[in-house]
């Protein structure tokens, strides 16, 4: 149904609205319609994030770039959804509802990893929390059918990238069926969705109906009942064991034509962990857009299928995607209100996105896709210089330059036919592959033609960096540390113990060492005293007890005092989420006898992993030592520089009280921060 060509983002010839465009800012009201010359929108985007006109933000991006194809794009944003009136401020859409939960998972971000609800939301203005329902895309799409019951809905953004099928929940500790179903919309677009939006754009207003649009990549849909597909030829996924990527007449370097791959049902799915694991593995050995075919999964009467994933953007394409005219700004009407995660991102520029990493508790494969697209330094620094001179309160500070991962722009792989046959789950575990190319030249020479700039004062780098990628290129780690680090430079190592780091697939904790020793000799060189800021993740599937009671240790060895921490937050589709559900590791062959993996699922033990990364806090000491006793592991209770925590006996439930009372007050995002060396 999908073919691996892609037309030029920009080629379509211009809606007729095109007269009428672009405005000064995406209309929310019937009045600000109305002074457009406006009679209706073509496209409303239904957010759950307060509307910000940055490209950071999706709604701002995706109808930034529908208005530069001719249509007329509204915003609402936060309704309340208690009744669908809200969702009638602009009218009816010629065209469709585009439905998003927003920047963020709706249940990221309302619930923390242990449950409880949170009192504040970023991407609200005040940062006040409740503004959005649990499961938003499901919540909207279904007010928006209310309202007008014969507008076309499409869902997107990462909530309904990450349930696009049959999925382990952790919020309800169920599989869940695909969000189209719930949601009841007509289609749905996954990752990075751009092109696949405006060609459905485009197609609509040509008189297409949607349900016959089925050969968009990207997109998912559900035929109907007893729809048969005979030009198919179905791969049988369905039996545990069985790897139909190398199915008899079919070799590693591609996929074939009219081939699909058949996923286990969701009705078998939601008793059957070892055939969940087996699924798992297989939705991610076909999302390589070079050689994914499509998938299809058996819901009820009915198939769900899901084309293959989108073609990347090209350097120029992504360049005039970021360059549109945004505002910059949030809404007038939230007057002085402030928006937290505009203030945090306001300065800092997207130069890329994607990641090659793999790491298998993160959502970027499943959402943004393994082949990094890089903007062009060109257009980079337009972006600069626009911030420079239109944004009134700039005072000379970028405060990033970077993406999902900061120091992987302009890398790929070095052969296109190995890049388009590749079937790895990680460019870069378990050691970077040799055919991926990782010269950091063109990221050092954007940051020091964006230093040259007039009017820059300095460049931070504060996205998140992979540090045994940068030891590839000693001089990058020398550029960044003596130009472009605020003291702190935060990095994941995320664990120290094989077990651990290998269910993740992250880099032995060893390459971590090594880049600490090089960030401090040309910190030294440079003058200037900086600390590494590292990440970990507590009660990670693979991590044991005594995982983390040595995670512990070498945190105090190297008098490292963590400030925030995270529990393993299990995100739906994430392999490490597989993981968790199921107690089996889907980075090799599924198999019945295969090797169970460690799961820290129960309350307390979550609780005690969590407390051994503050083990200096006294909060915390009880139930370390109950850990550290029922583990055999009591000579760390004491005095003395081998002891994990003193030997005094707090009473358990005074201590569990102040344990919570500290969890509460971490926020969503982690912050780490080290103790100065003696």
């Amino acid at each position: 149904m999908a073919d691996n060509t892609a037309c030029d983002l920009f080629s379509h010839r211009p809606y007729w609205a095109k007269r009428l465009l672009p405005v000064a800012i995406l209309p929310r009201s019937r009045s600000e319609m109305e002074r457009y010359g406006w009679d209706a929108c073509d496209v409303i985007i239904v957010t759950g994030d307060a509307y910000v006109d940055l490209p950071s933000f999706g709604m701002a991006l995706i109808g930034r770039l529908l208005e530069a194809q001719g249509f007329r794009v509204g915003i609402i944003d936060q309704p309340d959804w208690q009744s669908a009136e809200p969702f009638t401020v602009l009218g009816a859409p010629t065209l469709f509802f585009g439905v998003t939960a927003g920047n963020m998972d709706s249940m990221v971000n309302r619930y923390t990893a242990d449950g409880r609800m949170r009192s504040d939301d970023a991407y609200t203005p005040g940062g006040e929390g409740g503004k959005r329902p649990d499961r938003s895309v499901v919540v909207y799409s279904q007010r928006c059918r209310e309202a007008y019951k014969g507008v076309p809905i499409v869902i997107g953004g990462i909530e309904a990238s990450l349930r696009r099928l049959a999925h382990y929940d952790y919020w309800s500790d169920t599989v869940r069926r695909s969000i189209l179903l719930d949601a009841r919309a007509d289609i749905l677009l996954y990752g990075n969705a751009e092109r696949a939006v405006v060609e459905l754009a485009h197609r609509l207003a040509r008189g297409e109906p949607i349900a016959e649009i089925r050969d968009l990549r990207g997109t998912a849909f559900l035929l109907k009942p007893c729809e048969s597909l005979p030009q198919w030829q179905e791969l049988n996924a369905t039996v545990a064991g069985v790897e139909p990527h190398l199915a008899p007449g079919q070799n590693s370097k591609g996929a074939r034509q009219n081939q699909v791959v058949r996923l286990p049902a969701y009705e078998q799915l939601r008793g059957d962990k070892l055939l969940y694991a087996h699924a798992s593995r297989h939705f991610h050995l076909e999302t390589n857009p070079g050689n994914a075919r499509p998938l299809v999964q058996r819901h009820g009467e009915r198939d769900l299928w899901v084309n293959p994933p989108p073609i990347p953007l090209s350097s120029a394409e992504l360049d005039r995607l970021y360059e549109l005219p945004y505002s910059r700004k949030p809404h007038p009407d939230y007057h002085a209100s402030s928006l937290p995660a505009y203030e945090m991102i306001r300065f800092s520029i997207n130069i890329m996105r994607g990641c090659f990493g793999g790491c298998t508790f993160c959502s970027i494969t499943e959402h943004e896709g393994r082949i990094i697209q890089s903007r062009s330094q060109a257009s980079v620094l337009r972006e600069i210089a626009t911030i420079r001179d239109e944004s009134p309160d700039f005072h000379g500070h970028i405060s990033d330059l970077g993406g999902p991962t900061a120091n992987m722009y302009q890398l790929r792989c070095q052969d296109a036919a190995i890049e388009a046959a590749c079937r790895r789950l990680s460019c870069v575990y378990p050691e970077i592959c040799p055919h991926m190319g990782t010269d950091h030249q063109p990221l050092i020479d954007l940051y020091r033609s964006a230093r040259q700039l007039p009017g820059i004062k300095r460049i931070f780098i504060a996205s998140g960096l992979r540090y045994d990628l940068a030891l590839r290129t000693p001089e990058y780690i020398k550029e960044l540390v003596t130009h472009h680090v605020g003291g702190y430079l935060k990095v994941a190592p995320e664990h120290t113990e094989p077990a651990a780091l290998g269910a993740m697939m992250k880099p032995a904790i060893a390459i971590y060492d090594e880049f600490q020793r090089q960030f401090d000799r040309y910190s030294r060189a440079a003058g200037k005293e900086q600390y590494l800021i590292p990440y970990f993740i507590s009660a990670h599937p693979g991590s044991r007890d005594a995982d983390m009671v040595n995670l512990a240790l070498w945190l105090k060895q190297r008098k490292l005092r963590l400030d925030q921490v995270q529990n393993f937050l299990p995100t739906p589709m994430a392999l490490a989420t597989t993981m968790y559900h199921t107690g089996l590791s889907p980075l090799r062959r599924v198999t019945a006898d295969g090797a169970a993996i460690s799961v820290a699922r129960g309350g307390r033990q979550r609780r005690a992993h969590k407390a051994l990364l503050r083990y200096h806090d006294p909060a915390n000491w009880p139930i370390i030592r109950q850990l550290l006793q029922e583990i055999g592991r009591a000579d760390l209770i004491g005095s003395g520089d081998k002891a994990l925590v003193p030997a005094e006996k707090y009473p358990l439930k005074r201590a569990a009280s102040a344990h919570n009372s500290v969890v509460k007050k971490s926020r969503k995002t982690a912050r780490y921060a080290p103790r100065k060396r003696d």
